[in-house]
């Protein structure tokens, strides 16, 4: 560890640990340790900061929860490399005009996990208007990179719309789902709402994203709806939170336009 500027402030309301984790992701911001780059030993930044290696892993473990830095067993600590920014809003998903797709970045690559009848989770069972746990038709689907998964996913729909279609095949579509959905149920896609939340993961989706239980996500449901605002379809999106970024560009209307009925997220 660079030590220029190492030090602890034992009369100061931050915990110590904080005080580190501040100092190293300073340090990391101006460039002193790059992506991909190994930092010292849990004793030798210890030694430096005159702390305990039980303050100093407390420090790192904030990091590594952050999305700063990644542990490889046998290896020692790294600095984690660029974030992954993701489109992955409705706007995205449904491109700028009917029959136009956007496909994922060339380094992500979408996989089909499974489809099926499944219980429907609470919230996508509120979606449709249906109690808990009625059996629905399920598309999961993982997202990853050449070398890491970045999201796992479900697509959601009601066996009456389904049945007989091929939305209950296993097999990718070469569209959007949506259009594909639009096609087998006769239904048409009007307009959507997306609400976002961070929380922490369940244990199948650490496992599956390969995160640490302890570190946050972003999760997306996703609600579609046709002209009469019955929902076609209910998806989820889950990512690693403190290494994903959720960007939209959007117009901002001018003073004398009248303003835009959909404002987009909205944070409550």
């Amino acid at each position: 560890m660079r030590e220029a500027g190492v030090q602890i402030n034992p009369g100061a309301a931050e915990f110590p640990h904080r005080q580190i984790a501040a100092q190293v992701k300073a340090q990391i911001r101006r460039g002193d340790w790059g992506p991909g780059e190994r930092l010292p030993s849990i004793p030798a930044i210890a030694e430096m900061f005159g702390v305990a290696k039980q303050t100093v892993q407390r420090a790192v473990d904030q990091l590594r929860v952050e999305g700063i830095l990644i542990t490889k067993p046998g290896s020692g600590t790294y600095v984690r490399g660029t974030r992954r920014r993701l489109n992955r809003l409705s706007r995205g998903r449904y491109g700028g005009f009917r029959g136009y797709h956007t496909d994922l970045a060339a380094r992500y690559r979408q996989q089909l996990v499974s489809v099926g009848r499944s219980p429907a989770p609470p919230e996508v069972a509120d979606a449709f208007g249906v109690p808990d746990g009625t059996e629905l038709l399920c598309r999961r689907h993982m997202v990853r990179t050449e070398d890491s998964p970045v999201e796992v996913g479900a697509s959601w729909f009601l066996p009456t719309d389904t049945a007989g279609t091929s939305l209950e095949r296993a097999e990718a579509f070469g569209r959007p789902l949506y259009q594909e959905a639009e096609e087998a149920t006769g239904r048409r896609y009007v307009t959507a709402a997306d609400t976002i939340t961070a929380r922490q993961p369940s244990r199948e989706e650490a496992e599956a994203l390969q995160i640490r239980p302890d570190t946050p996500v972003l999760h997306l449901l996703h609600v579609a709806y046709d002209p009469h605002r019955k929902p076609i379809e209910v998806s989820q999106a889950t990512w690693p939170g403190p290494v994903t970024t959720l960007t939209e560009e959007y117009k901002i209307p001018a003073p004398a336009e009248t303003p835009d009925p959909d404002p987009g997220l909205v944070l409550g």
